[in-house]
């Protein structure tokens, strides 16, 4: 525990430098996350170290080479970069510049070659990519289209649908309204009713002259009516016989006597006392 806080103190030391370290809560879990914390450091540290010290060892390397090379260029071929020509310096310029643009390790055409295959690939890759974007692209403008008329028609539906929900409301208001007075009417004839037969009660009013009787007495004076037309025109040959009057005078008294007996039940049917 003891090694543990003395490596975390001296990590915290290179760490904040010439600043203060921050105080903390020492118990054993705080010690060991920040234990951890400063191995994991120091690993990354000597990580970039090595990778610090590889950079430096293939600078040195591509500084020693460049300067061979420019040494045979101007020992060998009397080339040095004060006589190179202006345009020869620029293509020089661009060469180097694509040669770092490709990540190649020199300017040879066998570097040069695969890195622009590979270039050419990723470059069809990226075609083929974006026509496959762009077929995607025209589905789905032609999808939104689709959903833009449908929303459209979706809408003008809503808008109908909303017109015809007010119109049946106020119907359903004015029904409301109707039934409202209707019911009151009811109401108001039912009492009105009411109060007549409770009128007409006080009185001691006869029934048989009530409107339903005097209906039923019509329609009993209608059907009597209609049984006394028969024996009328039963009555009608004898009228102008003139051979044997005493049958005659027989049967005309015979329906003389029906014709009173229906006239008497007429009489009895239309008094009213």
């Amino acid at each position: 525990m003891c090694e543990k806080i003395k490596k975390v103190r001296s990590w915290l030391s290179s760490v904040f430098g010439d600043q203060p370290v921050p105080q903390f809560e020492v118990n054993t879990r705080t010690v060991d996350i920040l234990y951890q914390l400063a191995q994991s450091s120091e690993a990354r540290c000597s990580d970039t170290a090595l990778l610090i010290d590889d950079l430096k060892q293939k600078a040195s390397e591509y500084e020693a080479e460049g300067a061979h090379l420019q040494d045979v260029l101007l020992h060998s071929v009397g080339l040095s970069c004060a006589s190179l020509s202006k345009p020869t310096a620029d293509y020089l310029s661009a060469l180097v510049d694509n040669a770092m643009v490709l990540g190649v390790r020199d300017t040879s055409l066998g570097s040069f070659m695969p890195a622009v295959n590979d270039l050419t690939s990723e470059l069809l890759e990226a075609e083929k990519s974006s026509r496959r974007l762009e077929k995607e692209l025209r589905a789905l403008r032609k999808r939104i289209g689709a959903t833009l008329v449908l929303r459209s028609n979706l809408q003008e539906d809503i808008n109908k649908t909303a017109k015809l929900q007010a119109v049946e409301h106020a119907k359903a208001e004015e029904r409301l309204l109707n039934m409202d007075f209707v019911t009151a009417k009811v109401k108001e004839l039912s009492n009105r009713r009411e109060r007549s037969e409770a009128q007409l009660a006080s009185r001691n009013m006869d029934k048989s002259i009530t409107h339903q009787a005097i209906v039923q007495l019509s329609e009993e004076v209608s059907a009597l009516k209609k049984e006394i037309m028969p024996l009328k025109k039963k009555l009608e040959p004898y009228m102008d016989l003139s051979p044997n009057p005493s049958l005659a005078q027989v049967k005309i008294e015979e329906a003389k006597r029906e014709l009173a007996a229906l006239d008497s039940q007429l009489e009895m049917k239309t008094d009213f006392k």
